[in-house]
């Protein structure tokens, strides 16, 4: 089993100096035409940023990036959402490794566009989709062509009228999902209600858990979900080190401001607080990869130890957050400066991808060069 095509390569680079996590070095390299690119990171973890990556074809313009995955390939899958009320567009837009579009499709989950992850079954590669308009999620082939599709689960009856806090109606607004070892997967509620769905391979419903609040074990938005396959000791807050005998769950629990760990069957085990507004995951051997919607995009080693926090500023992310003017106004966006990381993920050199939520979206290439 894969998740995006590089979980199996071999690690990043190892051996990296210890370095303060929350310090982002800034220099500047040559690229063959001659011009300057801002060169973000520090010691062995340094990227030459590439703001605007990939060429769109004519009939498409971003709205608003949401989610990236790459295929055994090597090519580049990126996922925009749309805006309520436009013209529907695309939401699935393809590139070979050098930026070139190769195909697009998607038009139907506009304007739900959001999570997209590639899994490998069979000896062939499927996406897993997450719609937060149809409130769905959809497996398809690498061309579009639908595998099925999954509405909320009935079974656990936590949605619905006299569900939700007041006696609402409870919503279903998945964001993003985690593959199970065992063929299975698991779905994050993030928009929604605040669950964690399991299912198993033949896409049963298996258990649920979670729901709103502060506690160990709810979440508020837990907008992304990952399978922590790293072989070392679990470590998490307050030196709590739990020894595992398989993988665990990591979810970003965003609105918590916490990377929050599960055991497979859903018992809540720690949290992880070095985040500020954590919104998906990817992994490349020890490295874990964290987008933060809060301008910055972390590494973590395998004790969970933060090796870099990519482009962290506290005095941009003032400006950043400041009712979010940034995100509509790319006339302020700075080289080498992130505004809202929505996802991000390892291509299988090493290279990191990331994905923003800003209204006309952009797409960032970290091409690794220490």
């Amino acid at each position: 089993m894969k998740r995006r095509a590089f979980l199996k390569q071999t690690a990043a680079a190892a051996g990296a100096t210890a370095v303060a996590a929350s310090v982002a070095t800034f220099v500047h390299a040559d690229d063959k035409s001659g011009t300057k690119k801002i060169v973000i990171g520090t010691g062995e973890y340094r990227y030459e940023c590439t703001h605007g990556w990939g060429t769109l074809p004519d009939h498409i313009h971003w709205e608003t990036t949401h989610g990236i995955t790459v295929d055994e390939a090597g090519l580049v899958y990126i996922k925009q959402q749309g805006h309520n009320g436009k013209t529907p567009q695309d939401t699935i837009v393809v590139f070979d490794p050098t930026g070139k579009c190769v195909r697009s499709f998607g038009k139907e989950y506009y304007p739900g566009g959001h999570g997209i992850d590639i899994r490998k079954e069979g000896g062939e590669e499927f996406l897993y989709l997450c719609d937060v308009f149809h409130n769905q999620v959809i497996k398809t082939n690498l061309k579009g062509e639908v595998v099925w599709k999954l509405n909320a689960p009935k079974e656990p009856d936590v949605y619905g009228e006299g569900k939700g806090p007041g006696g609402k109606p409870a919503g279903y607004k998945p964001t993003n999902l985690a593959f199970a070892p065992d063929g299975g997967f698991y779905v994050g509620d993030g928009y929604g209600s605040h669950y964690i769905h399991q299912y198993s391979e033949d896409v049963k419903w298996v258990r649920t858990w979670g729901g709103a609040g502060k506690e160990l074990g709810k979440m508020q938005t837990p907008h992304g979900i990952w399978l922590d396959h790293r072989p070392s000791p679990l470590h998490l807050d307050d030196g709590v080190v739990i020894e595992r005998s398989g993988p665990t769950l990591v979810v970003a629990d965003r609105a918590n401001a916490r990377l929050q760990y599960f055991s497979l069957d859903g018992k809540p085990l720690g949290i992880v607080s070095d985040a500020l507004f954590p919104a998906h995951f990817d992994i490349r051997g020890d490295v874990l990869l964290v987008p933060d919607l809060h301008a910055r995009v972390s590494l973590f080693d395998k004790n969970n130890k933060a090796i870099v926090h990519l482009g962290d500023d506290p005095e941009w992310r003032k400006v950043v957050l400041d009712g979010f003017k940034v995100r509509a106004n790319e006339s302020q966006w700075q080289p080498g400066k992130f505004v809202h990381p929505h996802d991000a993920c390892f291509d299988r050199d090493g290279n990191i991808f990331v994905v923003e939520w800003v209204a006309t979206g952009r797409v960032t290439l970290l091409r690794h060069v220490s």
